[in-house]
């Protein structure tokens, strides 16, 4: 029995239906993009005087672009809409060692990429990320920029308007949101990695076909995003989805977040370095990258390695599908490369712990995980536009950047 908060409750207003009608018509722009104003009343089922209305303001706003005239066997020859390549996003990919920047435009599709160290402390990476971002802007004054999105190795509380819980960065809490939005005049939008991956699975994969999927993203560290009925889950202070935190050994090697056995210690990249160093009793210096290296070469002992973290990922993934129960599980990250060997094992591990009916799809995503994070980040940039109720976060915008916009006429 669903029971409703009446307290919570706002009625419906002809604007709302409005934003909802605006949100439905950009996603269908966004997805079967060029399409006529005939085939967007047709497949929305709005009248075609009310589609016409959001077209016009969706023109006006420059989010949407006549593109090519189609070809009828008579009439009039209908205008194909798409979105405005012209718009464009920041968005950041701060890793423990490796951050990476990018320009993207609305579909996802990346015009400039840069990697950069990680630096060592947060109010460095404040004003070096702020460089970093002023520099790519400038780069293209032609492009009108929306915002910034920035996917964080932790967990941001919106509340309190910093981020939380980032055991594998070690910086602490920090605020990164505000330096970033007073430096650039423009909104920041951050959001945990594992959930920037679901994210671009909703908009850009095959995940948006799927109602309850749950992705995980192994690197450094292990995240996990949920979804529920196409919702992201946050849950309270943002901290859905730690699994990766849940002890699956208490006596178990230390973790980063201060605990000991962890799902993360047994199943990360950093578990399969570990376990390459102890089957060859070496001192440390390899990384994950050259650790794959040596599996691609035909190094058993590598091998071996990412065979042990692929049992670990299948032993964890017990409790999310029992408790789950998601209709599709997506794995993002570099192991995937090798997933005609791991994947076997950790399907293996999420069948044993389905007790009634069929086991979840379990699939690698079909992007890179840098890749997954950026497109992530896009996303979170873009939904308050695309959203089902448009919600418009304007953030903070210089009034020497606001008076050049207006002078240009975007």
């Amino acid at each position: 029995m669903l029971r409703t908060q009446y307290r919570e409750i706002q009625a419906a207003t002809s604007e709302t239906a409005r934003g909802i009608n605006r949100g439905i018509v950009l996603n269908l722009i966004r997805r079967r993009q060029p399409i006529s104003r005939a085939d967007l009343a047709r497949v929305s089922g709005l009248q075609r005087s009310t589609v016409s209305l959001i077209i016009e303001q969706l023109i006006r706003e420059k989010w949407v672009i006549p593109g090519p005239l189609g070809r009828l066997p008579r009439g009039r020859r209908p205008t194909f809409l798409q979105l405005n390549d012209r718009r464009a996003i920041v968005v950041v990919d701060l890793r423990p060692t490796i951050t990476t920047f990018a320009i993207s435009d609305p579909n996802g599709r990346f015009l400039a990429q840069q990697e950069v160290p990680t630096p060592a402390d947060a109010s460095t990476a404040a004003v070096q990320f702020s460089e970093k971002i002023g520099q790519m802007i400038s780069a293209y004054p032609d492009l009108v920029f929306e915002g910034i999105g920035v996917s964080v190795p932790g967990r941001f509380d919106d509340n309190q308007q910093r981020v939380m819980f980032t055991p594998n960065l070690k910086w602490g809490e920090f605020d990164l949101r505000g330096p970033l939005e007073k430096a650039s005049g423009l909104g920041v939008e951050l959001e945990n990695a594992a959930n920037a991956c679901a994210l671009a699975e909703v908009w850009f994969g095959y995940g948006e076909r799927t109602r309850d999927i749950v992705v995980v993203t192994v690197s450094e560290g292990l995240g996990v995003a949920l979804v529920s009925n196409v919702q992201l889950v946050r849950g309270f202070n943002g901290m859905a989805g730690e699994f990766g935190h849940v002890p699956l050994d208490p006596g178990g090697p230390l973790c980063g977040c201060g605990g000991r056995g962890c799902w993360e210690v047994y199943a990360s990249n950093w578990a399969a370095v570990r376990y390459y160093h102890e089957s060859r009793a070496t001192a440390g210096g390899l990384t994950f990258r050259h650790l794959l290296s040596l599996a691609e070469s035909g190094d058993g002992l590598a091998l071996k390695a990412l065979e042990r973290m692929g049992e670990a990922i299948g032993r964890g993934m017990r409790m999310i599908v029992a408790g789950v129960a998601p209709e599709e599980i997506v794995f993002v990250g570099e192991f995937t490369r090798f997933w005609d060997r791991i994947g076997p094992v950790i399907e293996a591990g999420v069948r044993a712990a389905v007790l009634v009916g069929k086991p979840p799809r379990v699939r690698p995503a079909e992007a890179s995980p840098s890749t997954a994070r950026l497109r992530g980040t896009v996303a979170m940039v873009l939904q308050k536009h695309f959203g089902p109720v448009v919600e418009r976060r304007q953030g903070v915008r210089s009034k020497g950047r606001a008076k050049a916009l207006a002078r240009s006429g975007r």
